[in-house]
């Protein structure tokens, strides 16, 4: 997948969300509208979407809020005055804590402006078809049979407390919607 595709994704689910790109980019940037196509490839070419990606605007637009995060506290050391007047040295180990939060787009910005290639952390937040992976034999001989397990008696089954896995959406073909619609 290419940056351009990756942009493309990026501002089409952000619009879902509510972000109007074309003020935006005439505001932010100062440049004249031409097309989506134009403005998606001005900010590919000259590496302009750093500014798309670290505006409040489409962050808040694109983690909605109140949306649930994951993130990983990291193992703490710190003295502690005792009861008794010495002090210790406490450590607590890291664990993950989930949490819902109006303002979790302030976090990914926290954790964005961290990671190395921010459009390698935003791709994490994406569910595309090229995320699914193959069998290998499948793939090089499509009609081969698959075989067949004997059926055995349906076991009882206990409810697991995780639920099922939701599929990635397929990568779009073509130009997305908001992309052909005109503009007013």
């Amino acid at each position: 997948m290419t940056r351009l595709d990756l942009l493309k994704i990026l501002v089409g689910q952000a619009r879902t969300n509510g972000f109007e790109f074309r003020r935006w980019y005439t505001a932010r940037l100062g440049v004249p509208w031409i097309s989506a196509d134009a403005a998606l490839a001005l900010l590919d070419t000259q590496r302009r979407y750093y500014a798309l990606l670290f505006s409040h605007e489409f962050a808040s637009t694109f983690w909605k809020p109140g949306a649930d995060i994951t993130f990983q506290v990291p193992t703490q050391t710190f003295d502690r005055v005792m009861p008794d007047g010495s002090t210790a040295t406490v450590t607590r180990k890291g664990f993950t804590r989930r949490s819902s939060r109006p303002d979790a787009w302030r976090y990914h910005l926290r954790e964005m402006s961290v990671a190395g290639d921010p459009l390698r952390y935003m791709r994490k937040y994406l569910a595309v078809a090229e995320d699914l992976e193959d069998d290998p034999d499948e793939a090089s001989n499509p009609s081969a049979e698959k075989p067949t397990k004997p059926k055995a008696k349906p076991a009882t089954k206990k409810k697991s407390a995780t639920p099922a896995k939701r599929e990635p959406r397929p990568l779009p073909e073509g130009l997305p919607a908001f992309l052909r619609r005109p503009y007013r």
